[in-house]
């Protein structure tokens, strides 16, 4: 027995209307993340105190481990004086590190101890690889509470190095009496 024709017309309907939704879905899951849609991360001024110098940042803050994976991935620009600054509540190990699988910009990246002072420092490639075992890691090789990320070249170009204070909203670190009242 067949169905009447309305009930075959209306289940072919629907079948497209589901068929269309799951094809949208798969084409928003591959388009990358973040790919012309701004960060919906909170942002804090940052400032980076040298012998000689201020150097005022407005920064992303990945506070979640979510955000802290995702990090800059799949961006084409990062403002000359911009960062993205990842916050843990627990000290990371010297054998933590960072990855640059499907970021796409050249980056600097200064790991901040507990006392609110860069640590180490290192300039990080994109990987180009689509393979995330492909991409090298950069080793922090010091004990870390907070990393920076800024654009490849900023931190040599203002002078900034180990031993400088980073400065936030909300960072309880040796270096908070250095804030601008």
């Amino acid at each position: 027995m067949n169905p009447p024709a309305d009930l075959t017309l209306g289940t072919r309907r629907s079948q497209a209307a589901v068929l269309a939704l799951l094809g949208g879905l798969l084409l928003v899951w591959q388009w990358p993340a973040g790919a012309g849609e701004p960060s919906t991360l909170e942002r804090a001024p940052l400032e980076i105190v040298t012998e000689d110098e201020r150097h005022r940042l407005e920064v992303e803050l990945a506070r979640s481990s979510a955000e802290r994976q995702k990090g800059l991935m799949d961006r084409d620009h990062l403002a000359a004086e911009a960062g993205m600054l990842f916050l843990y509540t627990e000290p990371q190990p010297p054998q933590g590190g960072f990855w640059m699988y499907r970021t796409r910009i050249p980056l600097d990246i200064a790991f901040i101890d507990a006392e609110g002072r860069i640590a180490a420092k290192a300039t990080m490639q994109p990987c180009p690889s689509q393979n995330p075992y492909d991409c090298p890691v950069t080793l922090a090789g010091v004990t870390y509470h907070a990393a920076l990320e800024v654009n490849a070249g900023y931190l040599e170009a203002h002078d900034i190095g180990v031993g400088d204070c980073v400065i936030w909203p909300g960072s309880a670190s040796e270096c908070a009496h250095l804030r601008d009242p």
